[in-house]
């Protein structure tokens, strides 16, 4: 169950400078949750990344089918990609596994995604 946290979080293993870099440079991602019974929903949010863990809000965050899934269910996957070149083909990407937390910040709802497994692909020099 998602829960109200101020202290810092714990994280797994923290992000390399390029994936760093990479969610520095982007504001759209897709957040995955599933329900109590497993039903899947995917839906694009902007987000915030400290450089340790990422936060989304929303409109109306505490009345979407996203925030009733973590309610009941905190675990969350964030995918940010993109293309790159069409010809020669290359993509890149990065994913997150982890825990969703619901925190406060100047009186707003968000959600803090703490990264569990990091996963990237196409970042590298």
């Amino acid at each position: 169950m998602i829960r109200e946290s101020r202290p810092e979080p714990q994280t797994g293993r923290p992000f390399t400078d390029a994936e760093a870099t990479y969610l520095a440079e982007n504001f759209i991602g897709r957040v995955a949750t599933a329900s109590r019974d497993g039903a899947p929903h995917v839906v694009p949010v902007s987000y915030r990344f400290d450089g340790t863990v990422i936060l989304f809000g929303g409109w109306n965050l505490t009345s979407s089918l996203k925030y009733r899934n973590l309610m009941s269910n905190s675990k969350v996957a964030f995918v940010v990609d993109d293309v790159v070149s069409a010809d020669p083909w290359r993509v890149r990407g990065l994913e997150v596994r982890g825990r969703a937390e619901l925190v406060t910040i100047d009186g707003v709802s968000m959600v803090r995604i703490i990264p569990l497994n990091i996963r990237s692909w196409g970042l590298g020099s």
